[in-house]
């Protein structure tokens, strides 16, 4: 099991906050894929949601030097016990983050790449409570071969991901889609054709559905 501790220290947890451009904006909590930062990731919140707050951590695990959010065993390979464990982790992060900027009844989007989504797909279908919607830009299923996923989700999922997507394997995308719907979750999924990474049509139908 992982070591991970559920007291937050938002002072030794590296973070981005960034006030909307109203005191009653929604907040966006952006998450950067592996080998990312918390800086790089605030412009795709502003492009997807202008004028909203931004709360954008770092990931806390490191791989040969690069950022992360959980370990994995190899490519494509999750240890899935971190992802439960860490999943809880940026739970209490955000509670943690509402509670000093003033957040608490702010709306809140899960934005995030890669292995940002991958966290953010995993903190929604565990703790809906800290994240109830999510954009997920190639992400696949979290838990490996597991279903920790409690019935009667209240979370909105945004899957976005290329067809041809190696990294993130149609056949995953296929077990979360099921998975997360069978919970009860709502589900949009949108194919493209390629591999990893992000286009700008991406972008345009995230903004749509952010702004729903």
């Amino acid at each position: 099991m992982s070591d991970v501790h559920s007291d937050i220290d938002l002072d030794t947890w590296p973070h981005l906050f960034t006030p909307g451009s109203s005191p009653d904006a929604p907040v966006v909590l952006t998450l950067h894929g592996t080998g990312g930062n918390e800086l790089e990731i605030t412009a795709l919140a502003e492009a997807v949601a202008p004028g909203a707050a931004v709360l954008s951590p770092r990931g806390r695990v490191s791989e040969g030097g690069a950022n992360r959010w959980f370990r994995r065993l190899r490519e494509g390979v999750f240890d899935v016990d971190d992802v439960i464990a860490r999943s809880g982790e940026l739970a209490d992060f955000v509670a943690a983050a509402r509670a000093r900027y003033g957040l608490v009844d702010a709306p809140l989007t899960a934005l995030g790449f890669s292995n940002g989504a991958n966290i953010a797909l995993a903190t929604a279908l565990l703790h809906p409570h800290a994240v109830g919607r999510v954009v997920a830009f190639s992400g696949m299923y979290p838990f490996g071969d597991r279903d920790p996923i409690a019935d009667d989700l209240p979370v909105e999922l945004l899957l976005l991901n290329g067809e041809a997507d190696a990294m993130a394997p149609a056949a995953s995308v296929d077990v979360l889609e099921q998975r997360a719907t069978d919970h009860g979750a709502s589900v949009t999924r949108l194919t493209r054709p390629g591999g990893h990474g992000i286009i700008g049509p991406e972008v345009q139908a995230a903004k749509e559905w952010v702004a729903d």
